[in-house]
């Protein structure tokens, strides 16, 4: 949403898709460093900052259309937003065979083993703070009802859009950087279990939207596609990468024997014992007898 705002105000911003997916522990994207206010990584700060500098997409609406721009904004958020957070991320199917995996081939090592499920459980508790339910887990009555929202709202989106090219003439604004930016994952993403994107794909103005957008704005992603196999061996074969995998399997078993031997030891599963004294009280009782002699002769010596 934030780069095609900026892309619209023709704003040159270039970020590593895969980075946006890393924010718990390498930061938060988008970010705009500024000479004023330093970083700024929430949406609605960069928005309002480039207003500020006189970048503003909605500078030519009424105030009709602003008040429509605010109350669409809400609704994405209230009805879409949960819907897309739970395909992607509570959905086992969807999470298993696409989305761990994804963040897993693309996590530096080794990253790649616990980003997925930290990732995972932080929008599930999301989720759950905008439900209001905090028992909310994967199912089939959720998952019922999280995608009515969804086609129902998508289905509001597409009667105001109508035949129109954007949402207030022939320009883009504010809103239709909202609306692509929730719509085109749901397009793009090859799941498993992909209800909301043929109900999307039904709604030929929506889809026409996105990809106008694309064609428009992101030329080399509307070429290539987001959607891009999620497993593709890179070029060369097998054969070329293979000291890599061997050099990351072999990573792999030290730190598991590591983290192993670590708990062992935490547990107390595992202890190591001082075994001197033991040792010497096991002995012989004629290396015992013999040791007491020499201790009595040297005695008698000293006296």
């Amino acid at each position: 949403m934030v780069t095609l705002t900026v892309a619209v105000n023709e704003w040159r911003c270039e970020v590593p898709v895969f980075m946006m997916h890393f924010s718990p522990l390498l930061g938060s994207l988008p970010a705009l460093k500024t000479s004023e206010n330093g970083s700024l990584s929430r949406p609605s700060d960069i928005i309002i900052h480039l207003r500020k500098q006189k970048y503003n997409a909605d500078f030519d609406l009424s105030a009709k259309e602003g008040a429509d721009t605010l109350a669409f904004i809400s609704l994405l958020e209230e009805k879409l937003m949960p819907a897309l957070v739970y395909t992607r991320w509570i959905d086992p199917k969807n999470y298993v065979e696409v989305t761990r995996r994804w963040h897993a081939e693309h996590a530096p090592f080794p990253l790649n083993f616990f980003l997925p499920g930290s990732i995972q459980r932080q929008q599930l508790q999301r989720l759950r703070l905008v439900r209001g339910d905090e028992e909310l887990t994967a199912g089939e009555e959720v998952e019922k009802e999280l995608y009515r929202d969804a086609m129902e709202c998508m289905n509001l989106i597409s009667q105001r859009l109508g035949s129109n090219k954007f949402f207030f003439g022939d320009s883009p604004s504010s809103l239709d950087a909202f609306v692509f930016g929730y719509l085109v994952p749901i397009l793009k993403m090859k799941l498993p279990n992909g209800r909301l994107q043929q109900h999307l794909k039904s709604l030929d103005n929506l889809s026409h939207f996105c990809s106008n957008i694309l064609a428009l704005y992101f030329p080399s992603e509307g070429r290539e596609g987001i959607s891009r196999k999620v497993s593709s061996q890179p070029e060369g074969g097998d054969a070329d990468n293979e000291p890599g995998k061997r050099r990351k399997q072999l990573l792999s078993v030290l730190v598991a024997l590591g983290a192993m031997l670590s708990y062992a030891l935490l547990t107390g599963i595992v202890a190591i014992q001082h075994v001197q004294q033991e040792a010497l009280d096991h002995r012989s009782p004629g290396l015992r007898s013999l040791s007491s002699h020499g201790e009595e002769e040297d005695g008698e010596e000293e006296g």
